[in-house]
């Protein structure tokens, strides 16, 4: 594969931004610079930028082990690390068509940002938040952009998952939906589109999981088997690529 090949026209949404530099939003950041796209990820630490950046190319699912795998071409690597600005100030993504948001799962944390995403944001830019289960609605309030909000749920590692839980309410424009449709899959994934249940954390597939990752405590509680047994069988059973404590492990602490 060649990095950058736009079978999908990508490259027609224009610059992505993307708002946290952590696994996750590093993670983003990576697979739409593969993809083609030119990124804007933003961090006001500047710890947090230079690990993304050594991760990007370094880490288990970077840009070298991408190599290793053939899923990228070695002269590649430069052209996709030059694709993405690192950058302190929120101000950065004020270029950005689409802007996910990918920082800490705390709701006020998240109604802030999206405060400050609508005043320096383009207009007519679409706010995507890798929320892992808060209501979009709730989000979309704090912006004068209400229609032009909504949900983008990843699953990590971001750079290998298909997953694309795109989380819209009543009041979502669909051209805000196709193109971010259409931008996931030319990222490689696999968009559905829910509904927002503003009474529910999680929408589908953490509402799924969480259920099951509930179901595994008790059994290790219960003296029944233990987390690495529970993830073994689990993995074998149901193909999963990870057990549910691995993937606790992974999203929240990054994968080594």
């Amino acid at each position: 594969m060649t990095a950058g090949d736009d079978p999908a026209g990508v490259g027609a949404v224009g610059t992505v931004g993307v708002i946290g530099a952590g696994v996750m939003g590093a993670g983003i950041a990576q697979a739409a610079a593969v993809a083609g796209c030119a990124v804007v990820c933003v961090d006001t630490s500047a710890t947090a930028r230079e690990r993304a950046r050594h991760q990007l190319v370094e880490g288990r699912f970077g840009l070298r082990a991408a190599v290793e795998r053939g899923k990228l071409d070695a002269a590649d690597v430069d052209r996709v690390i030059a694709r993405i600005a690192w950058e302190p100030e929120l101000s950065a993504v004020a270029g950005a068509a689409v802007v996910i948001e990918a920082v800490p799962e705390d709701l006020s944390l998240k109604v802030r940002m999206f405060r400050e995403l609508d005043r320096v944001a383009a207009a007519g830019a679409i706010l995507a938040t890798n929320s892992s289960g808060f209501p979009i609605g709730a989000l979309a309030a704090a912006t004068d952009r209400p229609t032009r909000v909504l949900g983008w749920h990843w699953s990590s590692p971001a750079q290998i998952m298909r997953f694309a839980e795109i989380v819209v309410t009543e009041h979502t424009d669909p051209d805000a939906v196709e193109t971010v449709t259409r931008l996931a899959r030319g990222l490689g994934k696999n968009p559905v589109v829910v509904r927002d249940a503003p009474m529910s954390w999680g929408y589908v597939a953490n509402r799924v999981y969480w259920a099951a990752v509930a179901e595994a405590r008790r059994i290790v509680a219960e003296g029944i088997s233990t987390e690495r047994d529970v993830d073994q069988l689990l993995v074998d059973c149901f193909r999963w690529p990870v057990g549910p404590f691995t993937m606790i492990q992974g999203a929240t602490a990054g994968w080594t």
